[in-house]
Formats: C-alpha cells, structure tokens, sequence
C-alpha cells in the first residue's frame, strides 16, 4: 500500500486550562490566609484592583453629620430668631478648639484636687498640649487598639537569655550559652548536636557539655534536657528525690508506660504503698517544662461558614465576612487613564489586560463564595441531626453524595472541603469531618452507622469502665452489636489504637493504681 499526504476537515470540542481557569481553581482550595496574600500580590501588580473598606462609607456619615449638626446650629432652622443669622453661621468658629484655649477657660476658684500644692500654670498649657498630641489616637479621627498597650508574653528563651548573666560570668560561656539556648525547642528539650556547636564555636565538647548542664539548671524546672529521662531526673534531683529506686524507676519508662507495676517493683526492689508514692511524684513532674510560654508561632482558625439556629427550628447557614475579601475594580481610573493614553497602543494594551484580569479576579471570588455556600449548605442539611443531637447522630458521608446534591464534580467538593472550616453550636470543625465511611448495621435493612459515631461509641464505652470489669476488644464488639454496629475485633483495635486508647490490659492496671492512689 503506497503512502501519501492528504488533507482533512474534522471538528471536534476538548477541555483547555487557561491560565483563568486555573487561577480559578487554586482559588478554590486557598485558606483565607492564603487567599488574602494571593489578592494583595494581585493588588500590587494591578492598578485597577483595590480593597474596599468601611472607612469610605465612615467618612460619608460623618459628613452627613456635620451638614445635620450646622442645619440644627441654625437658629433660624427652628423658629429661634432671637439670635442674627450671621451670628448663627460662625457660631462653631468662635468655640474654643485647642486645649490652651479650653485652660484658659477653667475656673481658678474652684480647689486643687492634685495630690501636690502646685497649681497648673497657663503657662503649662503649651507642654500639655504636646503630652496630650503624643498619645496614639490624639488626633481626631484616628483610632488605636487597647492591645498595642498591654504586655506582651515573655518567650521561652527570652526568659532563659535573661538568667544567663546570674550563671555564667565568661563571655565566651555566655556565647555557646547564647547558642545553646538557641537549640531548645517549644517542649522546651535541647535539639542540638554537642559535637556540631563546639565546631562551630572553636569549643571542646567537653566544655559545651559543662555549659550544658549548667544551663539545666535554670527555671523552668527540667529545661534544656535531651530526653525525658533526663527531663524528669533534672527535677527530682532540684527536688532531692533522685534516691536509687527512684533511679531505677526512672529508667525503665517504658515499662511504666505499658502499667507494668510488678516488673517496676522488683527492678526498684520496693513495695507496693512505696510505688504508689513514687508515682504520685513522677505525676507532679512537669515533662514539658516549655509549655507554659508564648510559642513563636501561632495561628488562630477563623471559620469560613458560620451556621447558627433559625427562628423557624431550621439552620441558617452564612459565609464568614472577616474571611471574604472585597476586592473592587476601578473603573472610574480606568476610563480617566484611557483618556489620557490616547493612541499609544502598549499603554492600552496594558489598561486591557489588566481590566480583564481585574473582572476575571472578581468573578472568580464570587464564583469562590457561592460554591463553598453551595456545599456548606448541603452538608449542614446531611448533617442536621449531628448539629441537634451530638456525634452519636453523625450520619455516613462521600464526596459523590453531595457532588450529586449541587451539580458539581467531586474534585471541586474536595477543593472546597480541603482547610476550610465551619463554626456550629457544636464547635469548630474542618468540612472534612462531616465526611466518613459507612459501617454497616447488626440489624438487616437498618440503618448505616458513621465510622466517626462509632468511635464515639467506643470512647464512651471505655469511659465507663470499672477496674473491676474493664472492657476487652471482644468486649466491646458485642456491645457494639447490641446496639445495632456490625463491627471486627480488628477494626474495634484500629479505632482503638487511633484514638491513642490502650489495651484492656493497660487500662486495668493503670485504674487499678489509681484507685490505690485514691485509697492512699
């Protein structure tokens, strides 16, 4: 068969991503954080987009004020003719509006209340005045917030830094100290390398252990240990409670871990009221001596939807105002600036394309709301017995369920539900809570059960328990069965195991201390 070269005419659609429709879609799974930076680089590359505030609409009112404030300084306005109209009209510019005026205006007569004999001079005003325009929110119309004026919470190694000088009296020790410090993390446990630090520093290892251990013992109590052994030996040498059995118990954590009390009392070689006491110390013990300081970073959740109840029994579901942003596109400038381009065709390219991707940018974040409205909606009304009754009315489920619901695929219901959260009577939770498997029923044609219900279920389960009669896996399959879950003991020990719950074995030793300790 020969081969040649021939033409054809064929029609056919496909998909293209632009690069809008996959601005669009990144916008879709930002955070509000996310979204915000995105916008603010948006804002600087485009001269047509800007923020909207509330501060515009603030000075609209206060001039509407001032112009109702002059007609009701009218006199002539009520049918007070007593005073001229010209008199009228200035009356504000004869009112004193600076402090030294107001000063001079005071009664002398009246008693000094100052707790000295000194009287304020005239003279003084000048000097109050610019006392009183040197405080923030002096002048008029400016505002200030209270927490710029309250103190703020000291840091782990600030508050470490600030002992340096009462321990160490060397500069150079200060300098490692200073290093060292540096290697303590928000536990407040050294996350260092002895060996790394005194290459760096010209030291020898030795001496940076020296260093060390002086540092460990500063306040708080345990810091800068490197690992909890350590952490908890630190204090109860502080506490002169570092006796040989306490030494021992201190080394075999892991079996006091696993409730091991038999092994830990012979190893320790002491009774059982003794233990119980050791236990009681080791419980007083402080194992992350940096908890109680101001972490270095923190971010707060603010949810994207808030539900709250209706007045007709229903829930009324609404978008987060603080989390939206309110982007405008200037369309005022744009046409000045096209005027005054005239016929250069790169300036109006450039007005061009920034117009489009201004309204492109606006579409597309109002495309953003509605579509997490869309499925914040859909699964408050999936979801209404969880929000009446508690996690144990958790219904089943999927992406494909409310996909189906609102007409959209089900990556676009995964982007939405991706680090978004929602604010209910219940609490705070992320969209992706809502979402879990199915658990089948014990009963044929009953109802499916949450997998997130049926954790629930165990946890309650377990809370319950006696020393006397502690719940085995097996246990709490039948239990489970009873109420209407068709569970495996398998599946009873991943749930287990993933809410950090121990076996019954663990759990009735360690009640069975408790309620010693109790006795005791």
């Amino acid at each position: 068969m020969a081969l040649s070269a021939s033409l054809f005419l064929r029609q056919s659609q496909s998909l293209v991503m632009t690069p809008q429709l996959m601005q669009s879609i990144q916008l879709l799974q930002m955070t509000h954080l996310e979204l915000n930076h995105f916008i603010a680089q948006e804002i600087e590359k485009n001269p047509l987009l800007e923020l909207s505030s509330s501060e515009t609409h603030d000075g609209t009112d206060s001039d509407a004020s001032h112009q109702d404030r002059d007609q009701m300084g009218d006199p002539s306005q009520d049918g007070q003719g007593d005073t001229p109209a010209s008199e009228a009209d200035d009356w504000y510019e004869r009112q004193p509006h600076t402090t030294a005026e107001r000063l001079g205006e005071l009664d002398a007569g009246y008693e000094n209340v100052f707790p000295d004999d000194r009287e304020p001079a005239k003279a003084d005003a000048p000097e109050l005045l610019g006392q009183w325009k040197s405080m923030p929110g002096a002048e008029a119309g400016d505002d200030y917030d209270l927490e710029d004026f309250v103190a703020s919470q000291v840091t782990l190694r600030d508050h470490l830094i600030q002992q340096i000088p009462f321990l160490l009296r060397s500069a150079a020790d200060r300098l490692v100290a200073q290093h060292l410090i540096d290697c303590v993390d928000e536990a407040g446990y050294f996350a260092g390398e002895i060996e790394d630090i005194s290459e760096r520093l010209g030291r020898q290892p030795r001496q940076v252990e020296e260093i060390l251990r002086a540092l460990q013992s500063l306040d708080p109590p345990g810091v800068m240990a490197r690992s909890l052994r350590e952490c908890l030996a630190i204090q109860l040498r502080q506490q002169d409670r570092f006796d040989p059995a306490m030494e021992a118990l201190i080394d075999n954590l892991d079996l006091l871990a696993r409730r091991d009390f038999v092994s830990l009392r012979r190893l320790c070689g002491i009774s059982d009221e003794d233990l119980l006491d050791m236990l009681a110390e080791i419980r007083g013990l402080n194992p992350k001596p940096g908890s109680g300081f101001e972490r270095s970073a923190c971010e707060t959740i603010s949810p994207d939807v808030v539900v709250r109840a209706a007045a007709n029994g229903d829930w009324a579901v609404e978008l987060n105002p603080d989390t939206l942003p309110r982007v405008l596109v200037n369309r005022e400038y744009f046409q000045t600036v096209s005027k005054s381009c005239g016929k250069q065709k790169e300036d109006q390219l450039f007005l061009t394309e920034c117009m489009q991707n201004a309204n492109w940018l606006t579409r597309s974040l109002d495309q953003r709301a509605k579509t997490i409205m869309k499925v914040a909606t859909e699964i408050v009304r999936q979801q209404g017995a969880f929000l009446t009754h508690g996690v144990s009315h958790l219904r089943p489920l999927n992406l494909k369920t409310v996909a189906d619901a609102i007409k959209m695929h089900e990556s676009t219901v995964s982007r939405v539900t991706s680090n978004k959260y929602m604010l209910t009577p219940r609490g705070l939770f992320e969209l992706k809570y809502f979402f879990s498997v199915s658990i089948g029923s014990a009963d044929e044609g009953g109802d499916s059960h949450s997998a997130e219900a049926v954790r629930h279920r165990i946890r309650a389960l377990i809370a319950q328990e006696t020393p006397e009669a502690v719940l085995s896996d097996d246990d709490i399959v039948v239990s489970l069965k009873n109420g209407g879950v068709d569970l495996a003991r398998r599946t009873v020990a991943k749930y287990r195991e993933a809410m950090n719950i121990p076996s019954s074995v663990q759990r009735r030793r360690e009640k069975r201390a408790r309620a010693k300790l109790a006795g005791v």
